[in-house]
């Protein structure tokens, strides 16, 4: 049997491996851009991402449309507050591999704590 060459611009599938990148390793397998604007969570962009819910002051829960293979995965994030001047953090205290919860919070000289940011971007990376 001989062996030939596949040549394809584009692989495309609404199901399976390749509609959520877990086919590759290492990569990013989910990120949200989220507002939360007039006491409501808006998710303005996303992939992987089924649902964003405030849980509670600073904390809000990010769910996955396609599980994670498993809860070994690292999450990075940023936030923003238009109306503080106080540094803005995102971590991740709690995974599993249908979803993820995380708090926005602030560090000045003199204190630190929770606050729902206006704006939080997190990136999921996994196996």
């Amino acid at each position: 049997m001989a062996y030939g060459t596949l040549q394809t611009d584009v692989i495309n599938s609404s199901t399976g491996l390749f509609s959520t990148n877990n086919a590759y390793s290492g990569i990013a397998k989910a990120w949200a851009n989220i507002n939360y604007t007039s006491g409501s969570v808006v998710l303005a962009g996303s992939f992987n991402v089924s649902s964003v819910t405030l849980v509670s002051t600073g904390s809000f829960q990010v769910n996955f449309t396609t599980a994670m293979t498993n809860a070994n995965y690292a999450i990075s994030g940023s936030s923003s507050n238009n109306a503080s001047s106080k540094a803005t953090y995102a971590f991740s205290p709690d995974t599993s591999s249908t979803g993820n919860g995380f708090t926005t919070g602030y560090c000045t000289v003199a204190s630190t704590g929770s606050f729902t940011s206006w704006y939080t971007s997190v990136v999921i990376h996994g196996a």
